[in-house]
């Protein structure tokens, strides 16, 4: 059964304003793949919520059974987590979105951690909004 870490994060300079989302995925402890994307104007929570569809999105091109996906985005961990309610309509679609893409997988946890230990992703999304802007 493959197993994948997933780590996700958003960028806005600005809310909203230039953004990038950031992923490393990890199998086994080993780093298989980091995405740094810029997604143009928008809000940070937007921007969270992109970086996990890419990592879902990426997890079944990989193939993958079981996800442990990590975000420093509590607000995002809560709502997949059925914790709060999505009152936004940006976040709605999004959101429908990501449980759509779950059932995909046999088995899907997500928790928040502190920033500190998503400083991979957290780059990576930076690295998208500053190379966009130059």
């Amino acid at each position: 059964m493959k197993e994948l870490e997933i780590y996700i994060d958003g960028a806005s300079k600005g809310n909203p304003g230039p953004s990038g989302i950031g992923v490393v995925i990890y199998c086994g402890g080993r780093n298989i793949k980091n995405i740094s994307t810029y997604i143009g104007n928008t809000t940070n929570n937007v921007a969270e919520y992109t970086a996990l569809i890419y990592g879902l999105q990426e997890a079944l091109k990989l193939k993958a059974e079981v996800l442990k996906i990590k975000t420093d985005s509590q607000l995002l961990c809560r709502q997949i987590n059925k914790v709060y309610k999505v009152k936004s309509p940006n976040i709605l679609g999004l959101y429908n979105q990501v449980l759509g893409l779950m059932e995909a997988f046999k088995l899907v946890s997500i928790a928040d951690i502190s920033r500190e230990y998503n400083q991979d992703a957290d780059k990576l999304a930076t690295q998208a909004v500053k190379k966009q802007l130059g």
